[in-house]
């Protein structure tokens, strides 16, 4: 009888707070929280995961049960919690849509528009090609553990039971929001000065040549530029953004730890 109760206390509980945690955490987190990944699939992984890390984080959970109305507060908080760890991931995502509006701007194809399954919502084709190859090197590299580990350290810097920091949840997520502002135009700087030296370039061939239909002539030569650059920075890009990914997510576990 003693081992029953004991397990209900310390295993269904802590169970059962993880699971809300990671549970809301996998549905927003880039990769495994797209839309493009069936709801029960994502449900199976938040199960499976959260069964597993129970007895690591169990030292975390309040012992024994607490009131009726104290365990619903630490449901409330540990969804909470959860909500803000995979919008940092998925804000930190986002640089990628941010650089494929810019590029697509720059290289005429704004009004192309697409469904975006990552973010699931319309975007620009450039937004939604980078999104995808974003969400592949994330599986590829490995990366998506760090995501899973950031869950397991969270709860040093939110312990279950503790009234999050609004100011500071806040202020992190302000940073999170400009810094992925800032990687997403860092991306898309190539392309931004191509197409200030096309447009330099038209404007003096229109003063020089005046009866030369510059506009018609430099659409398809800036989506050809824009091709072109795209194929040789891709690449680079890519590894550019991974690395900032990297830095946002280990700056989160630092703070955690």
């Amino acid at each position: 009888m003693e081992t029953l109760e004991s397990f209900l206390v310390s295993g269904v509980f802590a169970f059962m707070l993880v699971f809300v945690r990671i549970g809301t955490a996998l549905t927003i987190m880039p990769g495994i929280g797209d839309s493009f990944v069936p709801q029960n699939i994502r449900l199976f992984m938040a199960l499976g995961l959260a069964l597993v890390l129970s007895p690591v984080i169990q030292p975390f959970v309040p012992d024994p049960i607490p009131a009726l109305p104290v365990l619903f507060s630490l449901i409330l908080m540990e969804f909470v919690i959860g909500l803000f760890i995979g919008t940092i991931a998925r804000v930190l995502m986002a640089a990628l849509d941010v650089a494929g509006m810019i590029i697509s701007t720059t290289s005429g194809l704004a009004n192309a528009q697409v469904f975006n399954p990552s973010l699931a919502s319309q975007g620009s084709i450039t937004g939604a090609f980078l999104s995808m190859v974003g969400v592949v090197l994330l599986f590829v590299t490995n990366l998506h553990h760090l995501l899973i580990y950031g869950l397991v350290e969270s709860y040093h810097m939110f312990p279950v039971g503790d009234v999050p920091d609004s100011g500071s949840m806040a202020e992190m997520m302000s940073r999170a929001v400009s810094a992925s502002f800032m990687i997403g135009f860092q991306l898309a700087i190539p392309f931004v000065i191509v197409a200030m030296l096309l447009y330099i370039g038209m404007g003096v061939l229109s003063r020089l040549m005046p009866q030369v239909q510059v506009f018609i002539l430099t659409l398809p030569m800036q989506i050809m530029l824009s091709m072109i650059t795209l194929f040789f920075i891709l690449s680079a890009g890519m590894l550019f953004w991974l690395t900032k990914f990297e830095d946002g997510m280990t700056f989160f576990l630092t703070s955690a730890g």
